[in-house]
């Protein structure tokens, strides 16, 4: 599995091998080794989602407050989509900034963001389905959104494709608007929280004393 790193902080690209014969294809779009040795930590799996959606509708820009977030592992199980990732960390070196993955059901690349970063997706194609793990749970007291039409952090959607958003979404505040208000997460709380993260991954793989030394 190969790994590109985002232009957005903490987040990455997963790009599986397929392996093609007469019956289809096997893919394994998500692989440990290649996750803990890109991120540092394994993948807390809280919750598994599955959205199907029309062709048009946009999901998000949804986040959650860090601590304790929620870090998602993206991929499109049935069709086509544009995951978008965005830095709503208030004093991030790429705050603002965002960056546009094409996920598709025959390449079964993913996406990976960690927690305090902002996510959207727009499906491409009727029945999409998108499937994302999740490392916490949902809990609508903590969860939050900006609008995706945002017209001053300008997201990429297709000129072509007449948006579709629920009313939640379509009435979320603008980034300006939800880092006046104080609803963006902030860079140096994210980062605390990945560096323990990673500190319980080295805890938990590193030796005892007693195995060390046989």
């Amino acid at each position: 599995m190969d790994v590109r790193e985002l232009a957005v902080r903490d987040a990455y690209e997963f790009i599986p091998s397929v392996f093609p014969d007469q019956r289809g294809f096997f893919v394994a779009p998500y692989q440990e080794p290649a996750f803990v040795d890109a991120v540092g930590h394994r993948l807390t799996v809280a919750q598994t989602n599955n959205t199907v959606s029309r062709r048009g509708t946009i999901r998000g820009v949804h986040f959650k407050e860090t601590p304790p977030g929620q870090g998602k592992y993206v991929y499109c199980a049935r069709g086509s989509l544009l995951d978008v990732v965005v830095d709503l960390r208030v004093g991030s070196p790429t705050f603002g900034r965002w960056e546009a993955v094409r996920l598709d059901s025959r390449t079964l690349r993913s996406v990976y963001l960690a927690e305090g970063l902002g996510h959207a997706v727009m499906a491409l194609e009727d029945d999409t389905v998108m499937t994302y793990l999740c490392s916490t749970g949902y809990e609508p007291e903590i969860e939050h959104g900006i609008t995706p039409l945002d017209p001053e952090l300008g997201l990429p959607w297709p000129s072509d494709v007449e948006p579709i958003l629920s009313e939640k979404d379509a009435a979320a505040p603008t980034l300006a608007q939800a880092r006046e208000a104080g609803l963006l997460p902030h860079y140096d709380d994210c980062v605390a929280h990945y560096e323990r993260l990673r500190k319980a991954e080295s805890e938990t793989t590193s030796p005892s004393p007693e195995r060390a030394h046989g």
